[in-house]
């Protein structure tokens, strides 16, 4: 522990003896007060993700828990935010309830190699960056092998650092186009009733996929790409029958193809292409043929058939990696617990 970084530790006996209640008076207010937040509004984020009461008074900051385990957490990531602010990293307060999270499940982890040295991608609109461990291994494994398999809950970055790496490779000249496409399973609705052509009716389908683009690229430019063929966004079926070369390819929603789509799919792959296959094994809307227990999801037969194959990579989100707003993995996890309970009975 660098003991340099702040001036007092004070341990306060509480009034239950399981409790725990400390003190940490920091050396610089100045960065205490940005660590803080406006109002202390990043306390308030710290209190609702711990349950512990955290308050604030000058460059000191109080914490109050109901047990030690949780309180050593805390003391832990507020000694390690201040460090990082001293080296002139302030992290986002959207990050901030996943970092005490991460340390919750590991004591031992450094913060820094997170956020400091978290790879990063350049894209014409903005930097991005991993915003925790798991889509710093993503953003690493994309950078590595050929084909990655990304499986995981909504709110992840799947798709969206998959764009951003496809984005920052075009920019590199290191692809010449990149293939966004989705499978148009009907969920609920059905694309004969949709009003326009086909292109209009698939459209709602590959949505996500433009949205991630103009997120990162002005939507003039992508416009622009798309006519040219620089940016091609296409149904799954638009694959058939071609070899792709020099290309990035992401395949959205991967969990509803069927085993053909896949093996169709992954077999596009051309001398210099990247592809990038993402999911959610739990979200299948394929329909299940009467009597038929086999899986149908084409993502869940590669993920068994293919996970010993040299030269790809899969990797695993969980719900505690949803980087969306806080009620996104509150509701991730509700979800679960219930379908565990209808499978339990």
């Amino acid at each position: 522990m660098d003991t340099g970084i702040f001036r007092r530790y004070i341990r306060i006996m509480p009034k239950n003896k399981d409790a725990f209640s400390e003190v940490i008076e920091f050396e610089d207010p100045a960065i205490a007060n940005e660590l803080f937040g406006p109002r202390n509004s990043n306390l308030e984020i710290l209190t609702n993700a711990s349950g512990a009461k955290i308050s604030s008074k000058g460059a000191s900051v109080l914490l109050e828990c109901e047990d030690e385990k949780n309180g050593k957490v805390l003391c832990n990531l507020f000694l390690q935010l201040y460090s990082l602010g001293r080296k002139g990293l302030f992290i986002h307060p959207q990050d901030l309830g996943r970092s005490y999270d991460m340390l919750k499940n590991d004591p031992g982890l450094d913060l820094g190699q997170v956020f400091r040295d978290a790879v990063f991608v350049q894209t014409p609109r903005k930097t991005v960056n991993a915003r925790n461990v798991a889509q710093k291994q993503y953003l690493d494994a994309l950078k590595k092998n050929e084909l990655v398999f990304a499986v995981g809950p909504a709110g992840t970055g799947k798709t969206y650092l998959a764009v951003a790496m496809a984005i920052s490779m075009l920019q590199k000249h290191r692809i010449k186009k990149i293939i966004l496409c989705r499978p148009a399973v009907e969920a609920g609705e059905r694309l004969g009733f949709l009003p326009g052509d086909l292109a209009e009716k698939v459209n709602p389908y590959l949505r996500p996929l433009y949205d991630a683009l103009y997120d990162m690229t002005p939507q003039a430019k992508v416009e622009s790409m798309i006519q040219t063929g620089v940016i091609e966004i296409a149904p799954l079926a638009f694959m058939r029958g071609r070899t792709l070369n020099d290309a990035f390819i992401i395949l959205d929603e991967a969990q509803n193809t069927t085993q053909e789509q896949m093996k169709m799919f992954l077999t596009r792959m051309g001398f210099g292409s990247r592809m990038a296959v993402t999911g959610d094994v739990t979200q299948i809307d394929l329909p299940q043929t009467a009597g038929d227990n086999r899986p149908r999801s084409g993502l869940v037969h590669a993920l068994n058939l293919l996970k010993n194959v040299n030269g790809l990579a899969i990797h695993t989100f969980t719900k505690a990696d949803v980087v969306r707003h806080p009620l996104v993995g509150s509701i991730v996890s509700a979800y679960d617990e219930a379908e565990k309970g209808l499978q339990a009975r």
